[in-house]
């Protein structure tokens, strides 16, 4: 029995069960792909940590303990790859005699580096000329000696006479934070910057120089041990956080407190697991409601034939089949649907990932993959349940035959729209959204010392209350509109129907339940593709904001410290791809006791060579507070942190003091205060001041630029970069965007949402264009009876093809109007509740415009696709058409 109704049901209901199992398919194919590329996702963020980690661990030899044995400990840890012992001394200065011309410098670090180094950790120094083994000197103080290779430099210690060294290459630190950190030491006890001048020498030139320095001082003379391990962790940057963390306790353990670890891969696996959480909530917040959209459009086409498939199942029971066995021929239908679907969408996101990313799995392992498919698997078999199966057996236990072959019931409204659901979600997501987008709200917690982070799921409440609110009250105004205003639908519809304009406003009235669920059903989709197209548009404006804003500009030269370049320098950089170049000043100033980074710039010119968004200010816009330092130049600008800690108001007089060029001075210099700065280019995170470049060049006597900004009109960025770097040579540091892309450790750049943007957004564009025009197809495929009778009462085939259009026409615009209206909300929200993820914040909503366009396009077509074949079959002969049915 069940296979001959299988067999009916493909050969008379094909339409409907193939429509059925593409809404399962497109819900299955985007929780494989999104499940898939989220697990892919976060072991890229592993490998990335691992590998931008120049050195995994710094051993701090303790006072007391044996070197070599901590180095025997270290290279017989699990995981460990290679360990090489380096030696820090403190220098009381380093100097020089070149051409005539002595330099001097102030204290310094030397290090003793074995000749095995570099190879063991090739990102640690990048040689920038002369040799690459020997003496080799830091950048910044062969800038400040002016020497290069060949020059010979003296190096003082204390307790001993100055040394004289031959420099043999002049080298770039590139991870010089970790490399002087104090192991050990709180975040807070770090150095605020690591030290301006560096010699390095060979092990065997160290350990002799350095002997008398230990015997007078041993704290002045360190050994750490550099580590690298062999890499083999587990793909989710939590749990090789966790791995990594445990193995660096026991090594302390092991040592019995004579080595402390300074974890550089910990630390780097402590931002990617956050970052990891934020990919998460991105998976949640815009791949979930696809899925959930994908389900409701599963559950719409069902329902498309409710009322045929209660009076077959009625018709089945007159016929002597019981309950049992009518259930048992829905879950027939439910499995064909199920599985048909859930293969389908499998072999969709198979599909999709080798085309997107040339690779079935989306880059995840094997296992992962699986896991996720018979996951997808499993949650299409139990949407196909849920429309196809549920409503079936609830048919059949909540009402009679009779009921059930009544072609014309009693219209009801539903339960919710009694009791106001639609009002109390959108106040309570209101409500949540407040809380949650309050001052200091964190949607990633990692408490202070803590090794587990956690997401707030609560925060979800909000988008997902707005959306559920929303449909609901668009239903309920569909539903109003179309119960109380057939006059104003008469006359909308009238161009298209002619005299049967009014009949056409009752058949759509009569029809508002199934007319209003479509409505609200392609508002869904279109809203779904607004928002998830907004929020993408306005991640990735941001993360080249962000890129930009911790580079400066396109391309970067920055001057050593003490270097006295003046502005006029900015030409000779003018090379070909460069259209604009920006001095920018970078000073130090003390206000009270604490020393701040100050930054003069031109501001007249400074938007020339790089973006000022208003979100990096507060107390005016961008423009405004640039025009106030250049209309009074006296003006500063004053980190949000620094404001509150002095408690200045607008125009209170700053008393900075800053060194006067002229006498080597501390002098102060009053500003007046104009108005907050919280981020700004190349500047620091915390505290600083922006001020007129010339005023400070005035008060100080020096017109010093600590940076160029290099505008390239966004194009060619490493090819001028390396034409700069080519001119400039060792005398200043080249840095480009596109170098800042891949390092830069914000959670908005390190998680690429290139991949899930694609997937979402095709997702998108499908589900508006089924929403619009299966379900539209369907609803009228199932009233061929009602238009058959229309023709046989005297309707012309042009009202009937009026009244099909005009149906289509009212859920367009019911549709697109909702949907852009919860869009819009829904944006707003997403942004404002996920602004942990931007740094910096959006100042608005980036819209693509296209892809919007390109989506009510798709829906468009599909509906006017939908309609116009419908049409055509309502030409058929009603005779005909009514023994069909």
């Amino acid at each position: 029995m069940i296979t001959s109704w299988t067999g009916g049901l493909l050969r008379r209901r094909t339409g409907r069960l193939i429509a059925t199992a593409l809404g399962i398919a497109l819900a299955v194919a985007l929780i494989a792909s999104l499940g898939s590329f989220l697990t892919a996702s976060k072991s890229t963020m592993t490998l990335r940590a691992v590998r931008d980690v120049a050195v995994d661990w710094q051993v701090q030899v303790q006072p007391g303990a044996d070197p070599d044995a901590v180095l025997a400990a270290v290279r017989s840890a699990d995981g460990v790859r290679q360990a090489e012992r380096v030696g820090f001394a403190r220098s009381t200065g380093f100097q020089a005699t070149v051409a005539g011309s002595t330099q001097s410098t102030g204290a310094g670090v030397v290090l003793g580096l074995p000749d095995t180094y570099r190879a063991a950790f090739p990102h640690e120094i990048r040689q920038l000329t002369g040799a690459a083994s020997g003496v080799l000197i830091a950048q910044q103080t062969a800038a400040n000696l002016h020497v290069g290779p060949g020059d010979t430099v003296a190096i003082s210690l204390p307790g001993s006479p100055p040394v004289k060294v031959a420099v043999a290459g002049v080298v770039d630190l590139p991870q010089a934070d970790s490399l002087f950190q104090k192991v050990g030491a709180p975040p807070q006890s770090q150095p605020a910057a690591p030290p301006d001048n560096v010699i390095l020498l060979p092990t065997k030139l160290f350990a002799p120089l350095t002997a008398p320095l230990g015997k007078l001082d041993p704290a002045a003379v360190t050994t750490q041990i550099h580590t690298a391990r062999n890499g083999r962790l587990p793909a989710d940057p939590a749990a090789a956080y966790t791995t990594v963390v445990a193995a660096a306790h026991h090594l302390e353990a092991r040592t019995s407190g004579g080595a402390v670890v300074g974890d550089n891969l910990g630390a780097a696996l402590d931002s990617a697991r956050k970052d990891a959480l934020y990919a998460q909530i991105l998976f949640l917040f815009l791949g979930v409601p696809g899925a959930v959209l994908a389900a409701l459009l599963t559950a719409a086409v069902a329902g498309a034939g409710a009322g045929r498939r209660r009076r077959e199942q009625a018709l089945l029971r007159t016929r002597g089949l019981r309950i049992r066995q009518v259930t048992a021929l829905a879950a027939a239908e439910a499995v064909v649907v199920g599985v048909t679907g859930g293969l389908l969408g499998l072999g969709t996101a198979a599909l999709t990932g080798t085309v997107v990313f040339r690779t079935a799995s989306f880059g995840a392992t094997t296992a992962s993959s699986a896991a996720w498919s018979a996951l997808a698997m499993g949650l299409g078999l139990v949407v196909a349940a849920a429309t196809v199966l549920v409503p079936a057996v609830r048919d059949l236990r909540g009402g009679t035959v009779a009921q059930a072959r009544q072609a014309v019931g009693r219209i009801r409204s539903p339960w919710w729209m009694r009791v106001g659901l639609d009002f109390i979600l959108l106040a309570v997501a209101l409500l949540v959204f407040k809380a949650s987008s309050a001052n200091q709200y964190a949607l990633v917690l990692a408490p202070e010392g803590v090794a587990s982070i956690s997401v707030s799921y609560w925060a979800f409440l909000g988008p997902a209350l707005l959306w559920c609110g929303s449909a609901l009250l668009l239903w309920r105004l569909a539903t109003l509109a179309l119960t109380h205003g057939r006059r104003l639908l008469t006359r909308a519809v009238r161009p298209l129907t002619g005299t049967l304009a009014a009949t056409t406003a009752a058949a759509m009235s009569r029809q508002r339940r199934p007319l209003a669920r479509a409505i609200v059903l392609l508002a869904l989709a279109v809203s779904f593709a607004a928002s998830t197209a907004t929020f993408n548009a306005t991640y990735q404006r941001q993360a080249e904001v962000d890129a930009q804003l911790t580079n400066g500009a396109d391309i970067t030269v920055t001057q050593p410290p003490g270097t006295a370049t003046g502005p006029g320098a900015g030409a000779a950089l003018r090379v070909a791809g460069v259209r604009h170049v920006e001095p920018v000043q970078h000073r130090f100033a003390y206000i009270g006791a604490d020393l701040q980074d100050l930054y003069g710039v031109q501001p007249a010119t400074i938007t020339s060579a790089t973006a000022l968004q208003d979100a990096y200010f507060a107390g005016g816009t961008a423009t405004s507070l640039m025009g106030k330092l250049a209309a009074r130049p006296d003006s500063l600008l004053v980190s949000e942190e620094t404001v509150k800690d002095f408690q200045l108001h607008p125009g209170d007089t700053v008393n900075l003091r800053l060194q006067d060029n002229r006498t080597k001075a501390l002098t102060s210099v009053p500003f007046h205060y104009a108005g907050i700065v919280k981020e700004f280019p190349t500047a620091p995170k915390d505290s600083f001041f922006v001020a007129n470049a010339d005023y400070i060049a005035k008060a100080t006597g020096s017109n010093a630029v600590g940076a160029f900004l290099v505008d390239t009109g966004g194009t060619h960025q490493s090819a001028v970069a390396a034409a700069l770097r080519h001119q400039v040579g060792t005398t200043a540091t080249v840095t480009d965007i596109t170098q800042t892309r891949s390092t830069v450790g914000s959670s908005l750049t390190s998680v690429d949402l290139s991949g899930l943007t694609r997937i979402e957004l095709g997702a998108a564009v499908l589900l508006a264009a089924a929403a619009g025009g299966i379900v539209l197809a369907l609803g009228l495929a199932e009233r061929r009876r009602t238009f058959a009778i229309t023709t046989v009462l005297g309707a012309t085939r042009s009202q009937l093809r009026g009244l099909i259009l005009s149906e289509a026409a009212v859920m367009t615009a019911g549709g697109l109007t909702g949907g852009a209206v919860i869009g819009w909300a829904l944006s707003q929200m997403l942004v404002t509740v996920l602004t942990g993820v931007f740094d910096p914040p959006p100042a608005a909503l980036t819209v693509p415009w296209p892809y919007l366009a390109l989506t009510v396009a798709a829906a468009a077509l599909a509906i006017t696709a939908a309609a116009l074949n419908a049409a055509r079959r309502s030409t058929r002969p009603a005779v005909e058409e009514l023994r069909a049915l």
